[in-house]
């Protein structure tokens, strides 16, 4: 394809699907990390992508990163916001600290992101962004709060977004995974899983391959008429 790809949270197990996807189809793929170098670079060796370091938090830091990657290449064609955080607590629990740890990690970072990203493709008249949600923003499960509210949040952020930048030829969409294997889905207490197993018609966990097919084909040309739009992948919950 020789596409310039950059995702977000790249060395996390999504990601590292996801970096192989794209990398598998000869596109250049640049990933972020935070603080796990050494999965960063195992990643990088077996699959010829590019790791950049960055807390997406930190607009400096984030424009480092554009700045990096536009030093090799003329624009980034595709982005997916797959970077994010959770923590497993009671609402009664979760201090102020908390709160704000998770809406940096999850909306702050999507949105400096976003925005430098953005400028490129504005420029360019061509662009794909992909949104990384989550099942706990759309059901009523026993979910941390702070974590769900976020989730909940990607999908205004996708369509306002997608709305703006039509204009641009930039299409902004929106995968929401259920249950998968590993991941976050991991931190679920065995009896959530039960729960949630029961009512998906799928009777199992998703697979992280079957979500990175779908965000692949978001960003295809097979995909050009496919904007604003939310995608759940979740079994049929």
């Amino acid at each position: 394809m020789n596409r310039t790809v950059l995702i977000t949270g790249g060395s996390g197990e999504l990601g590292q699907v996801l970096v192989a996807r794209y990398t598998e189809a000869n596109d250049r793929v640049f990933f972020t990390f935070h603080q796990n170098s050494k999965n960063a670079g195992k990643i990088a060796e077996k699959t010829g992508a590019t790791p950049i370091q960055a807390d997406l938090t930190k607009p400096d830091q984030v424009a480092q990163m554009i700045e990096q990657i536009e030093k090799q290449v003329p624009a980034i064609d595709i982005l997916i916001n797959n970077a994010g955080a959770t923590q497993v607590m009671p609402f009664a629990l979760i201090e102020e600290e908390d709160w704000d740890y998770i809406i940096n990690a999850n909306l702050k970072s999507m949105f400096l992101t976003t925005k430098a990203v953005a400028r490129g493709m504005i420029a360019a008249k061509k662009g794909v962004i992909i949104n990384i949600g989550s099942i706990a923003g759309k059901r009523l499960l026993e979910v941390p709060v702070h974590y769900a509210t976020t989730k909940a949040a990607v999908f205004g952020f996708t369509v306002s977004l997608a709305k703006e930048l039509a204009r641009y030829k930039i299409r902004v969409n929106m995968v929401t995974p259920g249950m998968l294997e590993s991941g976050v889905s991991s931190m679920v207490p065995e009896k959530r899983k039960e729960e949630y197993l029961k009512h998906c018609t799928a009777g199992r966990p998703g697979k992280m391959s079957e979500v990175a097919s779908v965000i692949y084909f978001l960003s295809s040309e097979d995909a050009s008429y496919i904007n604003a739009q939310e995608i759940i992948v979740d079994g049929g919950l």
